[in-house]
């Protein structure tokens, strides 16, 4: 059947008399086969190898055929937008590559002897398209992204990304490596050789930012820096072109960048009608240093001096926007690596308030981190840096930030990076700098790499001002504004601002000073107790109850002394905390930190306060352990024990041998969830009190100990040696301890 479907859609493809658009239709199909090969190959790749190469024999000049066909003529002007007699060809072209891209995914090796006509007529076909993809895109706004019914894609955009994508596949092929690389060797410079000149020339050809895009970004500043942080779904020409530039970075490093620069000298300073060409070149060598200082390799110091010079010409284009904010974008890269005048800092945060156009406000918000970054800006700049930022925040709608993720994403790096210079701003009542962390924390609440971004800032303010006179004055300043957020939102239901102010508590709390400062526990203990009583989401539930054990860590006194308003004391609040979050209406995973608050209490208020609430805790631990399947949760657990055993181990085994739960002694339940999670341990701290306390445990000898039941596959039967596989566990599913190393 295999060969009648291959057979069929060949006749189909190759024969010119069908249609087509049917053409394309049988090579979509031909490319699907190769889906089933790979399925298939991992167990008969002789065979599927060989069927393979049998079927594309016919192929490969048919591919050769299609790609050097070259587009009918078309008007002098493509103002009304692609012709309709480049739709079925470009559609054929477009499976063609596909196909090439799937072979080449699929069987490597297939296409080594076809690379390099390959690759030479795909080169050349980009080559001949500049000018349409220029006249459709930049010079008007063709309609892209179009699919025929039968999904077919048949405009020019996606034609280009296909075939950038095959220039990307191919250029490490080993006939193709070979050719180029010779012709690098035969010339004196990476700029003077034919090939890298070309591949440049076109690369900033299909960098150029396209009406669409131009359009769009003066809408929504938000959608520019997303093509930045390549988050942007929209995979266009422009970013296919950066990550061809890139992996040719990575195969020719310092050669790569000699020839970015060499063409790009071309360009500059050109006349105003050359500003997308400048824009894509700098664009270019952007995306080509970020790599580079990502992989620590050097860009030369000549290179890099030159490049300020294109930047301060960028800078000061007033009629092109889109220009200037990529000079500061470049600016704010090169600062990372490269001493750069603090002239240049000094105008970018002067534009991130002056500048009228909002795209280059926001480029250079972003261009101040890399600044930052260098560790070159003096403290002198801090304070302006913050101030424009709040300026520009003040000046924006908070409705359209909340939907901005990446504005927000930049403002939090940028924050971030501005508060480290020296975290003691913070304290300052002149400075907003916390004051504006909070406000991209409650804009961003349900962007998760906003979010990430305040927690670590905010951690790590508050780890470098852990003194007492330092985290007192700290919290004064940030606790109303940080509890004030639990009295606005809705703690019963998946509000995101209820998780970020309690991830931030949670932060605050863990750095705290010993003791806390006065009045701490009266401010967020009843914060707290609210949020663990009403709430069931795991994202508030882990922290908030991590809050409350660095609570009784750091200040245990305070706890204890505090009452709430129907004068229950912080100890009762505590117990009723952990009672309901061993409790069954809680998952496990979201009860993953009440092991660690109950181990924290115990240990603090010892039997003299617990009194006859202690054995009632432990038991109902016990309990909650019986029934515990998510590893985290028994971790947690078992580490109450596993603390109580660091100083009493006979009392736990005492205690433990007294009580039921299910049938078993607490002993029984206990012990053999801990044996049979403790290799699954996670945290240095955490593994090293589980040994040291399981030590403790067999040391009594206790005959107890040694009758309890584990399952069979955690045990190495002494007669044999032998592992115990899952089929003999199945056998041997229950037996004793590794004390008696009996197999039942």
């Amino acid at each position: 059947m295999a060969r009648d479907i291959v057979k069929a859609v060949t006749e189909v493809a190759l024969n010119e008399g069908r249609k087509p658009n049917l053409r394309a239709l049988a090579i979509s199909v031909f490319r699907s086969c190769f889906d089933l090969m790979d399925i298939v190959k991992e167990d008969h790749m002789k065979e599927v190898k060989s069927f393979a190469e049998e079927a594309l024999k016919e192929w490969y000049p048919f591919f050769a055929q299609v790609l050097k066909t070259r587009l009918p003529e078309a008007p002098a002007e493509l103002a009304s937008g692609q012709p309709e007699s480049w739709n079925h060809i470009i559609a054929m072209k477009l499976q063609v590559v596909k196909t090439l891209l799937k072979v080449k995914s699929v069987f490597p090796h297939l296409l080594l002897p076809h690379s390099t006509s390959l690759f030479t007529a795909v080169w050349e076909e980009l080559s001949l398209l500049q000018k349409p993809h220029e006249d459709l895109y930049i010079g008007h706004e063709a309609q892209g992204r179009l699919e025929d019914s039968d999904s077919l894609p048949y405009t020019l955009d996606f034609l280009i990304l296909e075939e950038l994508d095959f220039l990307n596949q191919c250029f490490r092929a080993p006939p193709v490596q070979a050719e180029l690389e010779a012709q690098l060797a035969a010339h004196p410079s990476a700029q003077e050789t034919p090939w890298m000149v070309e591949v440049m020339k076109m690369v900033v050809g299909y960098s150029r930012i396209s009406r669409e895009e131009e359009e769009l970004w003066d809408i929504d500043c938000s959608l520019y820096l997303a093509e930045e942080t390549s988050v942007t779904a929209n995979y266009t020409a422009r970013t296919a072109s950066g990550d061809l530039l890139i992996k040719l970075g990575e195969w020719y490093s310092e050669k790569a960048v000699e020839g970015l620069f060499g063409y790009t000298k071309t360009l500059f300073p050109g006349d105003g009608s050359q500003w997308r060409s400048q824009e894509a070149s700098l664009y270019l060598f952007n995306m080509l240093m970020s790599d580079f200082q990502d992989m620590e390799k050097p860009i030369p110091d000549a290179v890099s001096e030159a490049y300020l010079g294109l930047v301060d010409f960028a800078v000061n284009q007033s009629e092109q926007p889109l220009l200037r904010a990529r000079g500061y974008l470049v600016g704010g890269t090169l600062a990372r690596g490269f001493a750069t005048p603090p002239a240049l800092l000094d105008r970018i945060i002067q534009c991130i308030t002056s500048e009228e156009s909002e795209v280059v406000q926001v480029a250079c918000i972003k261009a101040v981190e890399g600044f930052v970054r260098s560790g070159r800006v003096g403290g002198d700049r801090q304070v302006p840096i913050i101030n424009a930022i709040a300026q520009y925040m003040q000046n924006k709608d908070p409705e359209e930030m909340e939907d901005a993720d990446e504005l927000l994403v930049t403002l939090a790096e940028s924050l971030r990076s501005a508060i480290n210079i020296d975290t003691r701003i913070a304290l300052s009542q002149d400075v907003p700098s916390v004051d504006l962390l909070f406000m991209v924390a409650k804009l961003g609440a349900s962007n998760f790499q906003a979010t990430m971004l305040i927690c670590e800032a905010f951690e790590e303010i508050v780890r470098t001002l852990s003194d007492t006179t330092s985290y007192t004055a700290l919290c004064a300043k940030i606790l109303p504004t940080l509890t004030a957020a639990f009295n606005t939102a809705n703690v019963t239901q998946d509000d995101p601002l209820v998780t970020v102010a309690t991830e931030l508590l949670t932060a605050l709390v863990e750095h705290g000073s010993e003791p806390l400062p006065a009045g701490f526990v009266a401010a967020t203990l009843p914060k707290l107790n609210r949020l663990l009583m009403e709430s069931n989401e795991g994202e508030v539930l882990r922290p908030g109850a991590e809050s409350v054990k660095y609570l009784l860590m750091h200040d245990h006194h305070q706890v204890f002394g505090w009452h709430d308003e129907s004068g229950r004391s912080g100890l009762e609040v505590c117990l009723h905390i952990i009672d309901r979050l061993l409790g069954p209406s809680i998952e496990d995973n979201s009860a993953s930190e009440v092991g660690g608050l109950a181990a924290e209490l115990v240990e603090k208020a010892g039997q003299e306060r617990l009194g006859p609430f202690l054995p009632q805790l432990l038991q109902a631990v016990a309990t909650r352990l019986a029934s515990a399947e998510a590893a985290p949760f028994i971790q947690s657990l078992i580490l109450v024990f596993a603390r109580l055993s660091l100083v009493g181990a006979h009392d736990v085994v005492e205690f433990l041998s007294q009580i039921q739960i299910h049938g078993n002694t607490g002993l029984q339940v206990v012990l053999s969830k801990w044996l049979e999670n403790s290799v699954s341990f996670a945290g240095y701290d955490e593994i090293r009190q589980n040994v040291i306390a399981l030590s403790k445990l067999y040391s009594l000898n206790d005959p107890r100990l040694a009758q309890t039941m584990v399952k069979g596959d955690m045990i190495i039967n002494q007669s044999d040696g032998r592992i115990m596989t899952r089929s003999r566990a199945k056998a041997s599913k229950y037996c004793r301890t590794a004390t008696l190393n009996q197999r039942c």
